[in-house]
C-alpha cells in the first residue's frame, strides 16, 4: 500500500527558489504548496493541513522567526525546517530555539533538502518512546535507568557529565541541539554561555565513542550552532547529511564529517 504523499508547504518570498524547488519535490512524490510570505503561509496552515514546513528566515512581512513562533503557538508539533544564509548562524540557533526542528543553508543540495524534510517527518510520526527505553543507534547503546553506554557490546566508561551530554543528544538524535541548551540541560542556566568548557567534554566523548575522533559517524558538529548526534538514516548515508566543519581554531576532533 502506498503511503500518502507527504504536504509540504514552501515559504520563500523569492519566485525563483519556489519555482527551483516545486519540479524536484513533485518528481519525488511530494505535494507541494507555495507562499510567498509569512502571512499568506499563516493562513494557508490555519485554512489547511501540512506535514512539513519550509520557511525562509529573512522575508519581508513579519519575516520567517516571527512566522515560526505564530506557527508555534497553534502547530506545536508541525515540523518546520528554516533556510538560512550561509553566515546566520546567530539566526540559525535563533530560530532552534524558538522551537524550528531543523535547518538547511543556502545554497543547499535538494538531496540535503530532501534528507532533512524525510527526516523531520519521520521522527514527528515516530512510536513515543519512553523516558528510560534504551536508546540504540549503529553500534552505540545508551541505557538511561542504567546510565551505562556500550559500544558493540563492550562497557565504554564516561563520567556523569559525558553521559548526561551523550544522554541529551541521543534522545534527540538527528537533530541539532544548541550550545546553549545543551549546556542548560547538563550544567544549568547559569552555564548557557560556557561554549569552549562544553568544547572539552565533547572531544573527550569523541574519544570514547568514535572509531576516528577526528572523523566523527556519530557526534557531529553544526557549525557555530550546536551538535547532534546522527540518526539511523544519516548513518546509512555515505556522507552525514549535516552541517559540517571546523569553528575557528578548535581541535581536529571537534570537526564533523562533510
Amino acid at each position: 500500500m502506498n503511503q500518502p504523499a507527504i504536504r509540504v508547504l514552501v515559504v520563500d518570498d523569492e519566485a525563483a527558489i519556489r519555482r527551483a524547488l516545486r519540479p524536484p519535490l513533485v518528481e519525488l512524490g511530494f505535494h507541494v504548496t507555495e507562499a510567498s510570505r509569512g502571512e499568506e503561509a499563516l493562513q494557508l496552515l490555519r485554512a489547511g493541513s501540512f506535514d512539513v514546513v519550509l520557511l525562509d528566515i529573512n522575508m519581508p512581512g513579519i519575516g520567517g522567526i516571527e512566522t515560526l513562533r505564530r506557527i508555534r503557538a497553534f502547530a506545536p508539533r508541525l515540523p518546520v525546517l528554516m533556510v538560512t544564509v550561509r553566515d546566520g548562524e546567530e539566526e540559525k540557533v535563533e530560530a532552534l530555539e524558538q522551537g524550528a526542528d531543523d535547518y538547511v543553508t543556502k545554497p543547499f543540495s535538494i538531496r540535503e533538502l530532501i534528507a532533512r524534510i524525510r527526516t523531520a517527518h519521520r521522527r514527528v510520526h515516530a512510536p513515543a518512546r519512553a523516558e528510560d527505553a534504551p536508546i540504540e543507534i549503529g553500534e552505540i547503546r545508551l541505557t538511561p535507568a542504567r546510565r551505562s553506554v556500550t559500544k558493540r557490546g563492550q562497557i565504554v566508561h564516561l563520567t556523569r557529565k559525558e553521559f548526561d551530554i551523550l544522554h541529551c543528544l541521543m534522545s534527540r538524535a538527528g537533530r541539532v541541539v544548541t550550545y546553549a541548551k545543551l549546556l542548560t540541560a547538563v550544567w544549568g542556566a547559569d552555564c548557557r554561555e560556557e561554549v569552549e568548557y562544553l568544547r572539552t567534554f565533547v572531544r573527550q566523548l569523541r574519544k570514547k565513542i568514535e572509531d576516528d575522533p577526528s572523523s566523527p559517524i556519530y557526534l557531529l558538529t553544526d557549525v557555530y550552532v550546536g551538535y547532534r548526534f546522527a540518526d539511523a538514516q544519516m548513518l546509512q548515508e555515505e556522507t552525514p547529511v549535516a552541517v559540517a566543519g571546523s569553528e575557528g581554531e578548535e581541535e581536529p576532533s571537534e570537526r564533523a564529517a562533510s
